[in-house]
């Protein structure tokens, strides 16, 4: 069975070559083409597309402002192109808040190195997508405060654990198609010093809902690894501490963990701890060029076993193929505990799936039930 696509971007020279790209793949069937949002959200009602590419910038209705008229009235998956600059970071964050679910840069060379490469993650992304039956609509429901207050007045004043949130807090009219009932989740009564966090397709969206429920006093350091370009993470890390209570920063060579905060990897590089100081302390390395993933979750896993050994909690959250796999190896070994996010609240299963199957992880945990499993285990509630 094939997955239905709908391509949208302002310029032909563009539309062709990925229609082409997705066509090569018999998997893939690109059924329209738009030249602008305005045409694809009435393209969407007519030709039922299962992926969306779109691009940002476009006249008429450019793409963030198509993403949000189709999650409202049509929900569907869709992949954003977009340029790796700082207002193409901006803009990517401000599509994946209105509903999209993943992204790429539109100039192919920086995706991958090698064409061929570039052409399978385009393709294995769109149907990777495809085959998440993610999105229907529900009538809006009414939200619960998170706990305490967010430090900045760029976030919606309730943010909440409710499903029908998007990726930064705001109200979306979709759900998941199995809404996780509430765990009882027991303590293990384990001490720890660090939380690290892996993940990738659909990431920021679960970072966001996790994170935001963290009280400012997290007992310990968190260390995150988000698959994402070395021009998205500062903006990334800068939204994600206006919404947060915890602070949130781009870790930086030499910072010195501190509890309550979290550390995101920067892009293009690789992200190791240290022993040092009261906590530990961050080294930011460029790691080797062969490595598929920069930054790659195995190689903090692998750096957190060695340095906190059995002292850590480590979740594996949505996202494509099996980073994380063999660093959570090291960590088991090592005596940590690893939980990986469940199948039916993951953009994409391949990551925690991974860790799942090769019997590492302790606990398949939904992504609505993820930060109160977290803070009991950590001792905050």
């Amino acid at each position: 069975m094939t997955i239905k696509v709908l391509v949208v971007d302002d310029s032909s020279f563009f539309r062709r070559r990925v229609s082409e790209i997705l066509s090569q793949d018999p998997q893939l069937e690109v059924v329209a083409v738009a030249k602008h949002g305005a045409e694809a959200v009435k393209m969407v009602p007519e030709f039922r597309p299962q992926v969306i590419t779109m691009d940002i910038e476009m006249p008429v209705m450019d793409g963030i402002t198509a993403v949000k008229n189709i999650m409202a009235e049509n929900p569907t998956p869709i992949l954003m192109f977009s340029s790796l600059t700082q207002d193409g970071a901006k803009a990517t964050l401000d599509a994946l808040d209105a509903g999209a679910l993943d992204f790429l840069p539109k100039k192919f060379e920086d995706i991958a190195t090698n064409r061929d490469d570039a052409i399978r993650l385009l393709q294995q992304k769109v149907k990777e997508l495809g085959r998440r039956r993610l999105f229907r609509r529900v009538p809006m429901t009414k939200s619960t405060p998170s706990v305490g207050t967010p430090k900045s007045t760029i976030t919606p004043s309730r943010v909440t654990n409710n499903s029908n949130l998007n990726s930064f807090g705001k109200h979306s009219q979709i759900t998941q198609e199995a809404p996780q009932a509430k765990i009882n989740h027991k303590a293990s009564g384990k001490r720890y010093k660090a939380l690290v966090i892996g993940t990738s397709t659909g990431g920021p969206v679960a970072l966001q809902r996790i994170l935001t429920q963290f009280p400012k006093h997290y007992p310990h350091p968190i260390l995150l690894i988000q698959h994402m370009p070395s021009a998205f993470t500062p903006a990334f890390a800068s939204r994600l501490n206006g919404l947060c209570q915890i602070e949130v920063k781009e870790a930086q060579n030499g910072d010195a963990l501190q509890p309550g905060c979290a550390y995101l990897a920067p892009g293009g590089m690789q992200m190791l701890v240290d022993k040092g100081g009261a906590f530990g302390r961050v080294k930011v390395i460029s790691g080797s060029v062969e490595m598929n993933y920069k930054p790659s979750v195995d190689i903090t896993f692998a750096s957190v076993s060695k340095t906190f050994g059995a002292d850590a909690l480590a979740v594996v959250l949505t996202g494509m193929g099996a980073d994380g796999r063999e660093g959570a190896r090291l960590l088991k070994t090592a005596g940590s505990t690893i939980w990986s996010q469940d199948e039916a609240s993951c953009v994409v299963y391949g990551m925690p799936q991974a860790v799942t199957v090769a019997g590492l992880s302790s606990k398949s945990i939904s992504l609505d039930n993820m930060a109160e499993a977290i803070l009991k285990e950590s001792g905050q509630e």
